[in-house]
């Protein structure tokens, strides 16, 4: 989880059994985009985030042909925290990590 994201996410994330690592939690709170990007990708996870800068880093990646784990972005203002859980349970029911792999997926779904 990015820094950005509201706590409520991650706790319902959390409910579900669903692991979720936070850039707080990974002792990057205060870390630039672009280094928490990386630090995912080095993880192999994929990065939620409700800030367009990660779109930006991501669009750079796939045009150099760059590997990440994948993004999966929602705009702060189109989708509720419920939304947010509910689409990410889905989305890790659903995709593989191959699957995700240097994709960015828009939500709500």
């Amino acid at each position: 989880m990015d820094h950005h994201v509201r706590g409520a996410a991650t706790k319902g994330l959390r409910r579900r059994g669903i692991d979720v690592l936070t850039a707080f939690e990974d002792g990057r709170a205060e870390a630039p985009d672009d280094e928490l990007f990386v630090r995912a990708t080095d993880l192999g996870r994929v990065v939620f985030t409700q800030d367009d800068d990660f779109l930006i880093i991501a669009d750079e990646w796939q045009r150099v042909g760059r590997h990440f784990a994948g993004v999966v972005y929602a705009h702060q203002l189109q989708a509720t925290v419920g939304q947010i859980v509910a689409d990410l349970q889905l989305i890790l029911e659903v995709a593989t990590p191959d699957e995700m792999r240097d994709t960015v997926l828009l939500l709500p779904l």
